[in-house]
C-alpha cells in the first residue's frame, strides 16, 4: 500500500512538474516573440516612413539585454494554482496557438507604437533631431521590453500573480534598468552607444511611454480575469 501511494504521489509530482515546465516555456516564447515583434514592427514602419529608428549598436544592446534577463526569470516562474486541475493537453496542439500569436502581435504593436511615439517626441523637440529621436526610441523600447517581462509571467494580471512571487523577475528588471541607466549617463558608454543629450522632462516621457503598454495589457488582464471568474 505504501509503495502504491508513493507511486501515485510520484506520478502526480511528475505531471505537475511537466506542466509547469511546458507552461513556462510557452510564456518565455511569448515574451521573446512579442518583444522582437515590437522591434521588427518599429523598424519596418520607420523604414517605410524614411527614417532610422535605431542604430545597430542599440539593437545589439536591446537583444542581449531584454531577450535574456526577463526570459530567464520567466523560466523559473512558480507553478500557478489549479495547474493540475486542468484536463490533459491535446498532444497535437501546437505550442504557438492562434490565440497566442494574436497576443504576440498585439503586445508587439503596443510597444512599437510607444517606441515610435518617443522617436517623434525627440524629433520635434526644441533641442531635437535624429540623434535625440533615436536615443529616446532606444530608451523607450528597452524599458518597455523590461516592463513586458511582468506581463508574460502568466495569463492572470500581476495583481493576482503577486509582484514578489517571482523575485527573479524583479531582479531581472532591476538589472536591466541599471544597465540602461549606465548606457545613458556614463560618459564612456553613452559615447559608445551614440546617446544624445536629453532633458529630464524627455526622460520622463520615456518612462511614461514605456510603461503605457504594460498598463494597457494589465487592464485587459484584469477584465479578462473578472469575466473568467464570472463564467465559472
Amino acid at each position: 500500500e505504501f509503495r502504491r501511494v508513493l507511486f501515485r504521489s510520484t506520478i502526480v509530482s511528475a505531471v505537475g512538474e511537466g506542466r509547469q515546465i511546458y507552461d513556462n516555456i510557452r510564456k518565455a516564447i511569448q515574451f521573446l516573440l512579442a518583444s522582437n515583434m515590437s522591434e521588427v514592427l518599429g523598424v519596418f514602419f520607420a523604414t517605410l516612413l524614411g527614417f532610422t529608428l535605431l542604430n545597430p549598436v542599440h539593437l545589439l544592446f536591446i537583444n542581449l539585454l531584454t531577450d535574456s534577463l526577463p526570459a530567464i526569470a520567466i523560466g523559473v516562474e512558480p507553478a500557478r494554482k489549479g495547474l493540475l486541475d486542468q484536463p490533459p493537453r491535446d498532444p497535437n496542439e501546437p505550442i504557438l496557438t492562434r490565440g497566442l500569436m494574436l497576443k504576440i502581435l498585439a503586445y508587439g504593436a503596443l510597444i512599437a507604437c510607444a517606441t515610435m511615439g518617443a522617436y517623434f517626441i525627440g524629433l520635434n523637440a526644441d533641442n531635437g533631431g535624429a540623434g535625440l529621436a533615436m536615443t529616446l526610441a532606444f530608451s523607450t523600447l528597452t524599458l518597455a521590453r523590461l516592463f513586458h517581462g511582468f506581463n508574460c509571467r502568466g495569463i492572470e494580471s500581476i495583481f493576482r500573480l503577486g509582484l514578489t512571487t517571482n523575485r527573479a523577475s524583479l531582479g531581472a528588471f532591476a538589472a536591466g534598468v541599471v544597465l540602461l541607466l549606465a548606457v545613458l549617463f556614463l560618459p564612456g558608454l553613452n559615447a559608445l552607444f551614440q546617446v544624445s543629450p536629453f532633458t529630464m522632462a524627455q526622460f520622463g516621457w520615456v518612462i511614461l511611454l514605456a510603461f503605457l503598454p504594460t498598463v494597457a495589457i494589465q487592464i485587459y488582464k484584469v477584465i479578462h480575469d473578472a469575466v473568467r471568474r464570472k463564467n465559472r
